[in-house]
């Protein structure tokens, strides 16, 4: 499956417009994490354990609203565009949403 976050893929023609396809993956952020994030912003430098758990959790959206392409029987997913929210009470949960149109491409 292709996706892009442009409208057309390069060198490609779309010859059907499938409709809009989402994923979403909301995950609650645990003390764990909480402490070594603190721990990290007093001594300086990145948080390893919210980035990974940034990317597992895009990547969970994207795989999602691949699926749902395909069920639609798409072959690529143009105009694809992510979004965060920080969720739940005392921010305790981050979503991250992906959508796009899905499409099929010669």
């Amino acid at each position: 499956m292709i996706t892009s976050t442009t409208p057309t893929i390069q060198n490609r023609n779309i010859t059907a417009y499938k409709g809009i396809v989402c994923g979403e993956v909301i995950i609650g952020a645990h003390l764990g994490k909480d402490i070594l994030a603190s721990f990290t912003n007093i001594v300086g430098g990145r948080s390893d354990a919210y980035e990974r758990t940034i990317r597992e959790t895009r990547n969970g959206a994207m795989d999602e609203m691949i699926r749902n392409a395909e069920r639609l029987g798409a072959n690529a997913v143009v105009a694809v565009k992510f979004d965060y929210q920080v969720i739940g009470q005392s921010g305790s949960m981050m979503m991250v949403a992906v959508s796009g149109t899905a499409v099929v491409i010669d």
